[in-house]
């Protein structure tokens, strides 16, 4: 769930830093394919970049390897404690039920169309249904379906022209595609702002097309301004009275943009990867020296201790609570509390820590050979400083004696 969320909040960071630069560079611009193409490309594309994260990439395989105790043993994690009052339920739970109004607003359009389209007359032309109905309803178009009044489609033939634009350039299946953000991003104010705008392209691509089949531009705006009044559309259809009639009539005067403008979205490029890395933070993930990963971690401290016995070197190894290796783990798991510093900041890492199982089974000499934070690192040196005592280890001759070993605390918040 937490997973989920978190992925929610960065495609939605990713799609909203997207959506301010079309909005800023080349809403403006007279490239209404390629907008309408890259605004949908793009969006897509915002979906997938919080799967790729570009500091673990970098930091090599060694994230996919976890030190262990023995060979067989799981790594200590620090799970996130829980809240008392369920944040995420309730967070979880209002985000369900505004995506279930989303969906119903969508599914409500798309009902109130079909009805209106099944009460008209069905004419079939070639390449699309015409459906006229007696109400003086404004026209619209979806898919290969265009809806007029008699009296538009007998009086005003500019119209018809501009719908079938709609059908040509597949305007429909862009709203199509883009339903899905409506529904998950529901939230982001951004995202309904881009809706708007890709049904702006459309009619921006539609006018074009209605004046370059020779039709007078003053008349058609003239015709624009007319129908202008009593507008009644719906949201998963195109249609000739499309809001911000300002913005289509100065567009059309507008002269073509340059084409060297398509290169700003480059500018896109290095910004995206700046927030992917800011969000994607990474602890190094290099291996300890002189302690690799390995199935019985070693340690570098015999070169210091004459007396001591390296872990993997003892021949009677020492055991904890019974002798299953994975106990001392389990043990250390259950006393570990995450430090509110670091789990306010959201801080993981690994503790790699070094001690001595003495001769009588104390745990004496505990230190950190590699920290992640402060923190993380104080709260490790306390559980393992802690420790019960160990069954000792002992050597060839049988006789105990003192083992180093290195041991690793993983700390992940879930």
């Amino acid at each position: 769930m937490d997973a989920f969320l978190l992925y929610l909040g960065r495609s939605g960071l990713y799609l909203s830093l997207f959506y301010a630069f079309f909005l800023l560079v080349m809403r403006r611009t007279t490239f209404f394919r390629f907008n309408r193409i890259t605004l949908l490309a793009g969006s897509y594309l915002c979906l997938l970049l919080p799967f790729i994260r570009i500091r673990n990439a970098a930091a090599g395989s060694a994230e996919g390897g976890l030190l262990t105790l023995m060979a067989g043993n799981a790594p200590v994690d620090a799970v996130m404690p829980r809240q008392a009052f369920p944040w995420m339920e309730v967070v979880l739970a209002l985000y369900a039920a505004g995506v279930l109004v989303a969906l119903g607003l969508l599914l409500r359009s798309a009902w109130k169309m079909d009805r209106t389209i099944r009460s008209g007359e069905t004419l079939r032309q070639k390449g699309y249904r015409l459906i006229l109905l007696d109400s003086d309803i404004p026209s619209f178009t979806w898919m290969r379906i265009i809806v007029m009044g008699r009296k538009d489609f007998r009086e005003h033939p500019t119209i018809l022209t501009h719908e079938t634009m709609h059908v040509r350039f597949r305007h429909s299946l862009d709203l199509l595609l883009f339903a899905p953000f409506q529904v998950l991003h529901w939230w982001n104010p951004l995202v309904w702002i881009m809706r708007t705008e890709l049904q702006l392209l459309h009619e921006f691509q539609a006018d074009e097309g209605v004046i370059q089949k020779g039709i007078d531009a003053t008349q058609y705006q003239l015709l624009l301004v007319r129908k202008a009044v009593g507008e009644q559309r719906f949201s998963m259809a195109s249609g000739f009275l499309h809001a911000k009639l300002k913005n289509r009539i100065t567009m059309m005067l507008k002269p073509s943009s340059s084409p060297l403008l398509r290169l700003s979205y480059l500018a896109l490029v290095p910004i995206l990867a700046a927030f992917m890395f800011a969000c994607n933070p990474a602890r190094s993930t290099e291996s300890v020296e002189p302690a690799p990963v390995t199935d019985q971690p070693h340690t570098k401290a015999d070169a210091l201790d004459k007396e001591n016995v390296p872990f993997q070197l003892v021949v009677e190894k020492p055991t904890f609570n019974g002798g299953d290796p994975n106990e001392f783990a389990k043990w250390v798991n259950s006393q570990l509390k995450y430090p509110p510093e670091a789990l306010a900041e959201k801080i993981q890492g690994r503790v790699f820590l070094q001690f001595t199982i003495d001769v009588d089974g104390t745990v004496r000499n505990v230190s950190v050979l590699k920290g992640a934070h402060e923190a993380l690192d104080a709260e490790a040196l306390r559980v393992i400083s802690a420790s019960p005592r160990w069954t000792p280890g002992k050597n060839e001759n049988g006789e105990l004696v003192p083992v180093t070993v290195t041991f690793p605390v993983i700390y992940q918040i879930r």
